[in-house]
């Protein structure tokens, strides 16, 4: 099942990145308790011009909602193949599924990422797009495509901290570096979505802020709206 076929277009190589620091002040004023450092990027004007475009939020599941997510995952993932020839070499060691029904205990974790990430009455899209990565895989950099995404995109990651790149497409010195840690949830938005690649990195090349972050195998558990 190639269920990132129409998702994903246009594939970046990753700039080499320069001039780092760790930036607060999202929304213009300061980040969350405990995610100051969740973020670094090129300048601290490139997050607040971004505001709440671009947030994580640590800790947003508990180790029982995970356990939860995984028992109804793991049967239906063990079957599959972890794939290392993407269609478009958008991704290297994957497996992936749909889910519309969830039991109790997930859906009511899907129902606080719903709350949290997207506005009241907001058409989202159907399924719950499943997307597990092994230890070895990676996402390229690329830009989803806005024909079947629409402005917001709000992820779960499950089972392993993890960094996310993001790039502005016509300006490569413009980035960020987002910490995503286990069983935290991170949204994008608007501009973030459409004007800035965004990639998950490879195990070796999972530094932040000068120090390592060890990537093991990754489950995002992502919800997505429907395009305007």
């Amino acid at each position: 099942m190639r269920l990132l076929l129409s998702m994903w277009t246009r594939l970046h190589r990753p700039p080499a990145l320069t001039g780092a620091r760790l930036c607060s002040g999202a929304r213009g004023g300061p980040l969350a308790a405990g995610e100051e450092t969740l973020i670094r990027c090129s300048s601290p004007d490139l997050l607040r011009a971004l505001g709440s475009q671009v947030e994580v939020k640590t800790a947003f599941i508990t180790e029982e909602e995970e356990a939860a997510l995984l028992g109804e995952l793991e049967p239906g993932l063990r079957k599959k193949r972890y794939e290392f020839n993407h269609w478009d070499d958008a991704i290297h060691g994957y497996r992936e599924t749909e889910r519309e029904r969830w039991g109790e205990a997930s859906e009511q974790v899907l129902s606080r990422v719903r709350s949290v990430a997207f506005p009241e009455g907001c058409s989202l899209l159907g399924p719950v797009h499943v997307l597990d990565l092994d230890k070895t895989g990676y996402i390229k950099p690329h830009i989803d495509s806005v024909k079947f995404c629409g402005s917001t995109i709000a992820g779960l990651s499950l089972l392993s901290d993890s960094i996310m790149r993001l790039v502005r497409e016509d300006s490569k010195n413009h980035w960020l570096d987002l910490l995503l840690p286990r069983r935290s949830l991170y949204i994008l938005r608007d501009q973030a979505r459409f004007s800035f690649t965004h990639e998950i990195l490879k195990d070796e090349e999972s530094v932040f802020d000068g120090e390592r972050v060890p990537r093991q195998r990754r489950i995002s558990v992502i919800c997505r709206n429907l395009p305007d």
